[in-house]
């Protein structure tokens, strides 16, 4: 039930990070602008989803404390999609961007917070494994579809996702106001305000290194998620040169490859422990990633692809189950929130650097695909870069308590706000 809503909102984020560059490519050759609109995701994850979760771990009402934020973020979407492909500038495009992601991270925030309302420690691993497969399934169909349905015409796929999307999230809350219990905030907590937040966040992370080695690394992996979402198709179709149908069926191909990746790293995390599987994980991943940006050879890019893909799904399930079971009750969707935040910093430089080495690079080195290999190195720069800052974050009893005290003091720090 909990995967219905990150298939619909997987499925329409990809649709607007994978296609709409190619409709911003009619009105602008330029990858850093393409890459700047895309980013605006980041500008709004870096502030939005701390204040959505903060407040829905105090919020009181009848259908719980997660679920009006889904209620309130999806007209957002739907708002922002409907425009999408309909509007004939890129002001105009930026704009409608900007609706859609404010209207995500709205939702998307508290929505994910259920994960450790519900779940515990033991299959941490395990439900953030099974939700990368929901959000593989989602980007996996915008993917394999998205490409046919804007040879239709540019609106298409952008109003298939708003469909689906609506479909999703109101099964969702059907299911759970009839067959769950919704959890609900404490009456006694009174929801925090920006500055409070700001200053709590800036603190846990000025006071304890872990914390902060988790969020630099954090960033760096949707950095380089950020970066391949934005120019994969342009790519596969520019770079390439394959057709956009036959770029959607290759790229759906292996987003297939994704679900596998996501189900059994979280598997592999619970068993052998994230921290190690996460490790060994990224250097693979990290090394496959460097072959297209070497290459053009379907040779050496066909062996590649499934690991690429498989390293995809781990990146979707796994950073998140590091954190979930340092979470305290009455705070996850605050650290879900702060969790965003280093989010938000990756999908925003993620998609700006990829153009600017498309338009930098590109040129020079990787002519043979029209410049667009060139956003592999950003990615298997990110990915490999990550790996010195993970190090910080050791399996060692210390660490793991050091930050469970971070968490804990994030709840005694919200609580004694909210009497004061």
């Amino acid at each position: 039930m909990l995967g219905l809503p990150t298939f619909g909102m997987a499925l329409a984020i990809t649709t607007v990070s994978a296609y709409l560059p190619v409709v911003a490519s009619q009105f602008t050759s330029s990858a850093p602008v393409i890459g700047v609109i895309i980013g605006g995701e980041g500008v709004m994850a870096l502030w939005i989803p701390v204040i959505a979760g903060s407040w829905s771990d105090r919020l009181t009402t009848p259908i719980g404390r997660r679920l009006p934020f889904v209620v309130a973020g999806t007209p957002m979407m739907l708002v922002g999609l409907a425009l999408m492909g309909a509007v004939n500038s890129l002001v105009a495009i930026a704009l409608v961007v900007a609706i859609f992601f404010a209207g995500y991270f709205i939702a998307y925030e508290p929505y994910r917070a259920l994960y450790p309302d519900i779940f515990g420690e033991e299959v941490a691993g395990r439900a953030q494994g099974n939700q990368a497969v929901w959000r593989g399934l989602g980007t996996g169909v915008a993917l394999l579809a998205g490409g046919a349905l804007l040879s239709v015409a540019s609106f298409v796929p952008f109003a298939c996702a708003a469909v689906v999307l609506a479909l999703a999230n109101v099964a969702f809350a059907a299911i759970l106001l009839r067959y769950g219990d919704p959890p609900r905030g404490e009456r006694d907590l009174e929801a925090p305000g920006i500055r409070d937040v700001a200053g709590r966040v800036k603190r846990l992370l000025s006071e304890h290194p872990a914390l902060r080695a988790y969020m630099a690394a954090n960033a760096l992996w949707e950095l380089a998620m950020g970066a391949l979402k934005t120019f994969i198709v342009l790519y596969v179709t520019a770079g390439l040169g394959f057709a956009l149908a036959q770029a959607s069926l290759i790229i759906g191909g292996v987003a297939a490859i994704v679900l596998v990746g996501g189900l059994a790293s979280g598997k592999l995390a619970d068993r052998f422990g994230r921290l190690r599987v996460m490790r060994a994980g990224l250097w693979v991943y990290g090394l496959a990633l460097l072959v297209p940006a070497l290459t053009a050879s379907p040779a050496l890019l066909i062996p590649a692809l499934p690991v690429i893909a498989f390293g995809g799904g781990m990146i979707m399930g796994l950073p998140y189950a590091l954190l979930m079971p340092l979470m305290p009750e009455g705070e996850h969707g605050a650290l879900t929130g702060v969790y965003s935040l280093s989010r938000g910093i990756g999908t925003t430089v993620g998609p700006i650097l990829g153009g600017v080495a498309i338009q930098a690079l590109g040129p020079v080195l990787f002519t043979s695909t029209s410049g667009y290999a060139a956003m592999w190195v950003v990615t298997a720069a990110a990915i490999l870069g990550s790996l010195p800052v993970l190090a910080r974050m050791r399996q060692a009893r210390g660490d793991r308590a050091e930050l469970r005290g971070a968490s804990d003091e994030l709840a005694a720090t919200g609580q004694s706000s909210s009497r004061s």
